[in-house]
């Protein structure tokens, strides 16, 4: 894993610290879809997201299993987190240099639109291999 970086929303009003993956992964699940504006480009971080004392993070229980976040102030999409706070993907948008991440991996690639593809070679898995993961 990496060192510990700093990443913020677009307002500034979220700041987090994390230890992030050093690769990234995308998800075109419908729900990241809708949350994001797009696909997902998250990065790992497991449960090493924190945030500043104040910062205004908002939860949305998105399923049983998992929970997204964004700012309360400018609506950001922070992260994706597992609802026992173990596993977080945030997104590498937030960090300064977000091209630090490369791309490696897709999920739920069939529900991927047909209007957008990735360049070069990636792990793609099926919604139904995520969950039975």
């Amino acid at each position: 894993m990496s060192d510990v970086q700093t990443g913020s929303c677009l307002c500034g009003a979220c700041t987090l610290t994390a230890k992030p993956a050093p690769e990234a992964g995308t998800c075109h699940c419908s729900m990241c879809r809708k949350f994001s504006g797009g696909m997902f480009i998250g990065v790992q971080c497991g449960d090493t997201l924190r945030f500043d004392d104040g910062a205004p993070v908002k939860v949305y229980k998105s399923s049983d299993w998992g929970e997204r976040l964004f700012c309360g102030a400018c609506g950001s999409t922070i992260a994706w987190r597992s609802a026992d706070g173990k596993m977080s993907a945030v997104s590498v948008m937030l960090f300064d240099d977000p091209g630090q991440f490369p791309v490696v991996s897709e999920i739920f690639h069939d529900e991927k639109p047909a209007s957008y593809a990735l360049a070069g070679e990636t792990h793609k898995m099926t919604g139904a291999e995520v969950l039975a993961m």
